[in-house]
């Protein structure tokens, strides 16, 4: 198959046009595009590091406006039935999948993925479209015992306001659906701050949303997109009209985040690092466990938030399970991800190839042992291409405190089951962990209260690739936020307890009595 072009998938996705001299806009506000001209950086796809133009950074004009737009949008969105929001995000989804390959494409030239996990992103969105339609009609809250005759007592739930989601390059398309379409049929408006390295699939998703909006009737600014640096999040975690600032990234950028947001008293949701653990244990299906954790240690060429760093093999199978991984990792094709062969493409950019080249050195300084991996690929195109790396170490160390954005996984081994699930749970973040095991008492102690701290807890299932219809997120560094399934819904919009005393007395809670009777007239 013949590789294809950004200007071939662009043309199809109908966003070409909003090219201008080499420039790509700055915004999108109220469905039209922005062009600012005091800052821009250079666009390139990892695969090849071939110029994708010039990114133009919107500016604080920009930003106002957005803001101002959406909290316009939502005072008459949050006045349409949940049901007929509901159906606006159907034809969205429509709309998606009508564009699923051009945009799937779009992530592999950007990102980096490989075809099928792309695809795989795409149809996330279109998924999560499915869960919100049904959730359109749901959004419901409780009757609840009064202890007064004649009250009824009422919870409800009621649109938010403006959301600002600010998203990683590693899911440019899934994370932003997670949260922007939940919170349209919420009843709130969107203010999107993508990645500044996948600007352009955060074009061609507001081209298609942009669309449905405007062919639908809905009030103009009701989605809209800034694309920059750092400087726009923390404008969006400052400013007192968003509502809720959901945001997917480092720890370090969610500490600044949940700062700025609580000074002002507002809302955050955090989708931060992942440091994440798989337990092998002695009675374990390894044909079962040793694909698992290959996909979770490589895939996205171990570039997710829930990509596996850490395996904890029983001390009677880490030489068995060291030698299998070995032999597999030697014959993973690694190169253009745009070849359907390919199973693992580049690192994002030179930053994270250094990064992991610098944890394997204190890795070994640690008293780690190599057992293969970490050389920069030869013979592919001119990109960050990297072998994945396996590295068995003595115990954990403090190399292993910190999460590696790249394709490295750590080894160590354990005596008994307490003693691994304390290695799993050692760790600062919280978000993926999985245990590989046939004994019921080990599965359930995994899972249960004394088991793993992690958000996340799988059982014969590895640490990557979650469903949408369960609450994603983890604990402890990871931020404490939940995304898509369950009552994730809840983060969008705020709860209303109604007291309703249709009686002729004025009874008052717990038995107090304050007699205060009017004058007759």
């Amino acid at each position: 198959m013949k590789p294809y072009s950004l200007a071939e998938v662009a043309q199809s996705l109908g966003i070409a046009h909003w090219q201008k001299e080499q420039v790509w806009p700055s915004s999108v506000i109220r469905g039209r595009t922005h062009y600012a001209h005091a800052a821009w950086h250079e666009l390139s796809s990892p695969i090849d590091c071939v110029s994708h133009g010039r990114q133009a950074l919107a500016q604080d004009d920009e930003i106002s406006q957005a803001i101002g737009a959406a909290h316009e949008a939502f005072l008459v969105w949050r006045n349409w039935p949940a049901p007929r929001r509901g159906q606006v995000v159907k034809a969205i989804a429509a709309q998606v999948a009508q564009h699923k390959t051009e945009l799937a494409r779009l992530i592999v030239l950007e990102a980096g993925k490989i075809e099928s996990e792309a695809l795989g992103e795409v149809q996330e969105w279109i998924d999560l479209c499915d869960l919100a339609l049904g959730q359109s009609r749901q959004l419901h809250g409780l009757v609840i015992a009064s202890e007064r005759p004649e009250h009824r007592l009422i919870e409800q739930w009621h649109p938010l306001g403006v959301v600002g989601v600010i998203t990683a390059f590693n899911f440019p398309v899934a994370v932003w659906a997670w949260n922007a379409m939940l919170a349209l049929v919420c009843g709130d408006a969107v203010v999107w701050k993508p990645s500044e390295k996948t600007p352009l699939t955060a074009l061609a998703c507001m081209h298609l949303v942009s669309k449905v909006l405007h062919e639908q009737g809905a009030p103009a600014g009701l989605v809209s997109l800034l694309q920059g640096d750092a400087q726009i999040g923390q404008q969006l975690a400052q400013h007192p009209t968003i509502a809720l600032l959901s945001a997917t990234g480092s720890c370090r950028m969610g500490r600044a985040v949940a700062q700025h947001v609580a000074e002002r008293f507002g809302r955050s949701l955090l989708e931060l690092g992942g440091n994440n653990a798989l337990i092998i244990t002695p009675g374990a299906d390894l044909a079962l466990a040793i694909p698992a954790i290959v996909f979770s240690a490589v895939g996205t060429c171990g570039q997710r938030c829930t990509s596996l760093r850490r395996l904890i093999v029983h001390e009677s199978l880490i030489d068995a399970v060291c030698q299998q991984l070995v032999g597999i990792y030697g014959q993973l094709k690694i190169g253009d991800p745009r070849h359907t062969e390919t199973l693992v493409g580049p690192l994002i950019d030179g930053i994270a190839l250094q990064a992991m080249k610098n944890k394997i050195k204190e890795a070994i300084q640690d008293g780690g042992t190599v057992l293969c991996g970490g050389q920069v690929v030869i013979g592919v195109p001119v990109g960050h291409y990297v072998q994945p790396a396996i590295i068995r170490m003595p115990g954990q160390t403090a190399a292993m405190m910190e999460e590696t954005f790249a394709p490295l996984l750590f080894v160590l081994s354990y005596r008994t089951l307490a003693e691994a699930i304390a290695l799993n749970n050692e760790v600062p973040q919280g978000l993926s962990s999985a245990i590989f095991t046939q004994d019921q008492r080990e599965a359930e102690q995994f899972i249960s209260a004394v088991g793993s701290d992690c958000g996340l807890a799988n059982v014969n299932v590895g640490t990557s690739g979650a469903e949408i219809g369960g609450a994603f997120g983890g604990e402890k560094a990871t931020g404490g936020g939940r995304e898509s399934g369950s009552d994730a819904w809840k983060n969008y919009m705020r709860r209303s307890t109604n007291t309703i005393n249709y009686g002729a007395s004025l009874p008052l809670a717990q038995g107090v009595h304050f007699d205060v009777k009017p004058d007759p007239e």
